[in-house]
């Protein structure tokens, strides 16, 4: 079976200082997301996409794109403000609108079942497979499955992160979503959100959280484009910064539309970077991937 795996980079990296979608991380400065590539392909993927800005195109196909093209099927869709009808969001905005406009610019390169990811993110060798082979069991539609990750494991020490907390039933399948957007680690161990107290509301540390790796049918274009034309109506003529992203999408239609998404276990250890003090580590990380033989010398 054919499947995609689309990689979302045209985020603008502010808590980073830069784009770190194509920062070198690796051993010999790779960029982050060529190890996910690496693992799809392993895992059986057969195409990539790539959601990216139109203004870094040309560094981008020379730091990712060029490099794996003779390995997988590489396709690109852009994400840009200026593709939306015109008066929908003021001309002086320049933040994104979200992870669910994000996977909509890609809505017409992708007819088979699809893996979602964030390209600043290492997912871990076990959960391309287990994505790969759980893609194959989805019905047609109302039908994902997202791999998920202990809220511990995912927490930055440089900062404050946004997580997509989940319930989970007891039959493995998701419950709902909640977009948590200031999670970060206090001095006395615990994890906190600190979004509407500054003293933070404790979270459990044991729970399992979203990071955007989901897997879908085409089924979630059709439905993510109406969810997001009513955002885009519901918006201010003003408004800055509301974002559309893909866990809220998901649990609304589990809840309005009859979505059943099934949780994925997996061994995979996950790391990443929201803040520039937080490479050190993933190059550390990485170099000892290299040198245990999870990757080889040289990637590509």
């Amino acid at each position: 079976m054919d499947k995609t795996l689309l990689i979302m980079a045209a985020g603008m990296g502010s808590r980073y200082g830069g784009n770190k979608q194509i920062d070198g991380m690796g051993p010999n400065n790779e960029v982050l997301m060529l190890y996910s590539i690496y693992d799809a392909i392993k895992a059986g993927f057969t195409k990539v996409v790539f959601i990216i800005k139109r203004s870094f195109e040309e560094s981008f196909r020379t730091r990712v794109g060029d490099i794996v093209k003779d390995k997988i099927q590489v396709e690109y869709a852009f994400q840009e403000l200026s593709d939306l009808p015109e008066g929908i969001v003021p001309a002086e905005r320049v933040k994104p609108l979200g992870t669910v406009h994000a996977i909509l610019s890609a809505k017409d390169l992708i007819h088979e079942p699809f893996g979602v990811i964030n390209a600043d993110d290492y997912y871990g060798v076990d959960a391309f497979q287990t994505m790969a082979d759980h893609l194959e069991k989805l019905n047609a539609e109302k039908h994902g499955c997202m791999v998920g990750y202990y809220l511990k494991n995912t927490v930055s020490e440089n900062g404050h992160v946004t997580r997509g907390v989940c319930g989970v039933d007891a039959e493995g399948h998701l419950e709902s979503v909640t977009e948590t957007y200031k999670i970060q680690p206090f001095p006395d161990g615990t994890i906190r959100d600190t979004e509407k107290d500054p003293a933070g509301v404790i979270l459990d540390p044991d729970c399992l959280v979203s990071m955007n790796f989901f897997g879908f049918t085409p089924w979630l274009f059709v439905k993510a484009q109406e969810r997001f034309d009513k955002f885009l109506a519901s918006l201010s003529p003003t408004e800055m910064k509301a974002e559309y992203v893909l866990p809220v999408l998901v649990d609304q239609l589990m809840h309005e539309d009859g979505l059943k998404v099934d949780v994925l276990s997996t061994k995979a250890v996950w790391f990443g970077v929201t803040y520039q003090e937080d490479k050190p580590y993933v190059q550390a990380e990485l170099k000892k991937m290299h040198e245990n033989g999870t990757y080889p010398e040289k990637l590509f």
